[in-house]
């Protein structure tokens, strides 16, 4: 099939509005949110760009619609009885959903018309807590305590300028060499016997981490 007859076949399916998230999603993963506009969607989906705005209102709605998308792929664990393992459940789905949408994590929390999965997901994870016994003062902290820590989590590991352990020992490798024997002994320390080691993977910090954040919000809970 010919690129003229492809785009025809495109254009003949129906142009809605889970269609155009979709596609925009596709070409936000593949390119980043900068490169997303109406244009290049437009042509993605074998349409003009004017034919997008029947379905969504401007970029903005787009972003929104985008966003809602992802927060519906995130396990929200409500078969889970316990609330710290469905939180646990949730915050590994989150940061696996985010790995995949990198461009999608400084936008979770920015948008001003939130769409019904991101108001369903948000609903749930309250209705955890609640249902758990947390007080609507300690939901609220729990709430922002384990998001700012998914969000934050899911952002540095997406700026890292390494991938695995091999690289990750190679990179600190070149970074030592730029300062003297003793100059820096604590990080020395610590990049040697510990992010040096054989099948170091930097990603194994998020349970630790989430297992603080889980722990003490257990004793914040039984001490109300």
């Amino acid at each position: 099939m010919n690129v003229a007859t492809e785009k025809g076949a495109s254009s003949r399916v129906p142009l809605t509005r889970q269609r155009i998230l979709a596609a925009a999603v596709e070409l936000a993963d593949a390119h980043g949110i900068e490169a997303l506009t109406m244009r290049k969607l437009g042509v993605a989906l074998g349409v003009e760009a004017m034919s997008l705005y029947h379905h969504v209102s401007n970029k903005s709605d787009l972003l929104d619609g985008m966003v809602d998308l992802v927060f519906g792929e995130i396990d929200l664990a409500r078969d889970q009885p316990d609330w710290r393992a469905a939180m646990r459940r949730r915050a590994s789905s989150a940061r696996h959903v985010l790995s995949g949408h990198r461009w999608a994590i400084g936008l979770m929390q920015s948008r001003t018309a939130p769409g019904p999965a991101t108001l369903r997901h948000h609903d749930t994870v309250i209705g955890t807590l609640r249902g758990a016994g947390f007080t609507i003062e300690l939901t609220a902290h729990a709430f922002s305590a384990l998001d700012s820590y998914v969000y934050g989590f899911a952002l540095q590991e997406a700026s890292l300028p390494f991938e695995g352990s091999a690289e990750t020992a190679e990179m600190a490798q070149e970074i030592m060499k730029q300062f003297q024997s003793g100059d820096y002994p604590h990080l020395t320390e610590l990049t040697v016997s510990h992010v040096m080691s054989p099948g170091y993977d930097y990603a194994n910090e998020f349970e630790y981490g989430l297992d603080l954040l889980l722990d003490a919000l257990e004793r914040s809970r039984q001490g109300q």
